[in-house]
Formats: C-alpha cells, sequence, structure tokens
C-alpha cells in the first residue's frame, strides 16, 4: 500500500493586488537512498525497499501518487507527502529533502528555476486539464458587466495564460509584441468593459470567487465550490503546453529511482485514475 505524510507549511503566502487594467506580482535521509540507489544502478539491494517521496498538494494530484504507488516496481515504494501550496512542493524537491514532487505544469517549474535559482526538470508528462473561467454573478461571459473585477493567478505562467484566454475570446487585447503566456496586465491595450483585474495565489484564488465577476481557476481547486469547467466553465481551454508533471531535480534525472517512478507515473493504474475523472486527460 502506498504511504502518505502530511508536511507542515514553511512557505509564505501570497498576497493579493488590486491592479487597473491598463496601469503600470539539501538532501534528506529518503533523498541519500536514492542517490545511492542511483549509483548502484539497482533499487536498494539485499531485498531493502527504496521508498520514494513524492509532494502533491490535492486531489486528483494525490490520487495520482497513490495510483502510481500501487503500480511501481519491485525493489521501491512511493510515500505521498500532501502540502498545502505548490512553491512548498518545488522548494522540498530542489532541496534534496525529498525526491520529486506531481503538482505543476512546465512553464510553471521553469518560473520556479528562475526565481530561485532551481534545477527542477519535468521528467514525465502524466495529464493534461481543462481551466476555465467562472463566475458568481453571471451565466454567459456575454454578459460581463462594464467595471468588472476579473481574479486570475499572480504566478507568470497562469496570468499569461488566463489573460490569453480573454484575448482569444476579445474581452482584452494584448500587446501584439508580447508573448501572451507572457503577458501581464500592463500588456493589455484594448479593455472595452474597463475590467478591473485581482492578482491572487491560485491556490487561494477561490476566495475571491463571491467577490469578483469572473475568476479563472484549475479543476482541482474549483472542486471545491462544488463547480467542474465542463458544467459552469464560462471560458475554458485544454492545452498541451500545460500538461501536468512528475518533477525530479535536473542531477536525479536520469537515476533507476526516477526511471522506476516515470514508470509508475505511465502505468496501466494510473490512466486508470486518470481515465475516471472527466476533468483530466491522460498526456502519455
Amino acid at each position: 500500500m502506498p504511504k502518505t505524510r502530511l508536511l507542515p507549511v514553511f512557505a509564505a503566502g501570497l498576497g493579493a493586488t488590486l491592479l487597473l487594467a491598463g496601469c503600470g506580482s539539501g538532501n534528506g535521509e529518503n533523498g541519500q537512498a536514492a542517490d545511492d540507489a542511483g549509483v548502484a544502478g539497482e533499487s536498494g539491494g539485499d531485498g531493502e525497499v527504496v521508498t520514494l517521496e513524492v509532494a502533491a498538494t490535492q486531489s486528483p494530484m494525490t490520487d495520482v501518487v497513490e495510483a502510481a504507488g500501487e503500480a511501481v516496481q519491485d525493489g521501491y515504494e512511493i510515500e505521498l507527502v500532501e502540502v498545502s501550496d505548490y512553491v512548498t512542493a518545488n522548494v522540498i524537491v530542489n532541496d534534496g529533502d525529498i525526491d520529486a514532487n506531481f503538482s505543476q505544469h512546465v512553464p510553471y517549474m521553469e518560473t520556479f528555476n528562475e526565481g530561485n535559482d532551481g534545477t527542477l526538470v519535468g521528467v514525465q508528462p502524466v495529464y493534461n486539464f481543462v481551466i476555465a473561467f467562472y463566475s458568481n454573478t453571471i451565466d454567459d461571459i456575454a454578459d460581463l458587466p462594464e467595471g468588472g473585477t476579473v481574479a486570475i493567478p499572480d504566478d507568470a505562467s497562469n496570468r499569461g495564460r488566463a489573460l490569453k484566454l480573454l484575448a482569444d475570446e476579445d474581452i482584452i487585447t494584448l500587446d501584439e509584441g508580447v508573448d501572451p503566456y507572457e503577458s501581464t496586465v500592463d500588456d493589455i491595450t484594448e479593455n472595452p468593459l474597463d475590467l478591473e483585474f485581482l492578482e491572487v495565489g491560485i491556490s487561494v484564488l477561490n476566495q475571491a470567487y463571491e467577490e469578483v465577476d469572473l475568476l479563472f481557476q484549475w479543476p482541482s481547486h474549483i472542486a471545491a465550490l462544488g463547480l467542474n469547467p465542463e458544467d459552469d466553465g464560462l471560458i475554458t481551454e485544454l492545452d498541451d503546453d500545460f500538461a501536468l508533471y512528475l518533477v525530479v531535480r535536473e542531477e536525479d534525472a536520469d537515476t533507476p529511482a526516477t526511471e522506476a517512478l516515470k514508470a509508475a507515473f505511465s502505468s496501466d493504474r494510473v490512466r486508470e485514475v486518470i481515465e475516471s475523472n472527466p476533468t483530466i486527460e491522460v498526456a502519455f
């Protein structure tokens, strides 16, 4: 059976900023065991089982980690380490305290690397997911009111994705000279509804749902409000560039332990879990 433990949060909380559109966001003990297994080129030796710790934040990410634990090859076991935010999930892998995480797409990981001298790499795509904009005040995006407030993520990769989605719907216009996936509210050149943008950490975006006219959110988070993209999304998008990946340190990318993780996270058991959830789809 896969094992699970909870990790206390130590990452700093992310604040929210209200912006008007168009105006100027160490090796742990187990890590050493995994390194030793990599050097030996085998899993443990003498019948020893190597425990591989993988961080995830919530379902369906945690469901996938547990399914991978059921499928991992002999000589290894996977322990789910539950954390409450994505920064913590990256810090503890980057520091070598645990072996891997499953909580993000590669663009988010790259933003973390750039800001933290990180060496994280995505080694196995696992699933794609539908993201959407939701509203507590309107039932049709055509009814978005003038002067309305739109809540979007405050991290670069998800913020750009949200703004691009609005631009694709002709709600705003972005500067043509800027990669839309890297855009900020400062890159909005046309805002005919005079929308205001509230930038919030994606882990706590749900808290803005009752206060704004439009809110961008991942399906794994919006489910806590009883919503899903298929039934409740006013604008939806599924983009292969944002598939969720198994992530490890670059120096661990080619070890036998990582190969065992990759095989487990692309196993038939994981496929079954993904296919049972209508908000995600297999990416391997």
